[in-house]
């Protein structure tokens, strides 16, 4: 492959481009809802600085399998994106915007991640949290609440993606379906085979510490 980035029209250079310096997550300058955007696709980071924060303190089992789940998705994707090698939506000469070397677009990591933890988390509160004897009204609008919240959420990183042009609207909607269609199957085995290993697991040293 002859870069990682394919160049598109020149309308590209004429935009100044700002740059939120933790992750290097750029914006066009003077653009309100660039730079809300791009907050928001800060979203899988604080998703995963999360995980990697309830695990150190509290080991809890399911939270452990969730985040294999993840952590397996990402892998999937480091993987689909090598084979792929389907270039970003980006300036030539292998950067990005503003001289950031880039990995491939194919699919996009940002939305796999998201849609993931979207079905996996939708999937846990409709199924994992089900009380058949409970039908209090609160309870049933907290969980489609929660639900569509998370949706929106996932909905507002992915678009976020394609707004900020890290990549295309293929890429994203690629992205987002492979990561519901990792996310159903390891819930099931979550469920099916994981969990009836859960007291098993608590039995040992690290997980008694």
């Amino acid at each position: 492959m002859a870069g990682h980035c394919q160049a598109t029209e020149d309308e590209y250079d004429a935009v100044k481009w700002k740059a939120i310096s933790l992750t290097f997550v750029e914006y066009p300058d003077d653009d309100i809802i660039g730079k809300f955007l791009a907050y928001v696709s800060l979203v899988p980071l604080v998703i995963l600085v999360g995980f990697v924060t309830l695990l150190l303190f509290r080991r809890e089992l399911h939270t452990i399998t969730f985040f294999g789940g993840i952590v397996l998705s990402e892998g999937v994707n480091w993987i689909a994106k090598n084979t792929i090698q389907e270039p970003r939506p980006c300036r030539g000469n292998d950067t990005l915007h503003g001289g950031l070397r880039t990995e491939y677009g194919m699919p996009s990591s940002h939305s796999q991640l998201m849609w993931f933890f979207a079905t996996y988390t939708v999937l846990f509160i409709y199924i994992r949290l089900h009380q058949p004897n409970s039908n209090l009204f609160i309870e049933q609008v907290w969980r489609h609440l929660a639900a569509i919240g998370v949706i929106l959420v996932a909905l507002l990183v992915s678009g976020s993606r394609v707004y900020l042009k890290y990549h295309t609207v293929r890429q994203v909607v690629c992205g987002g379906l492979l990561g519901i269609l990792l996310a159903v199957p390891w819930f099931i085995i979550t469920q099916v085979v994981l969990i009836p290993l859960f007291p098993y697991l608590v039995s040992w040293p690290i997980c008694e510490k």
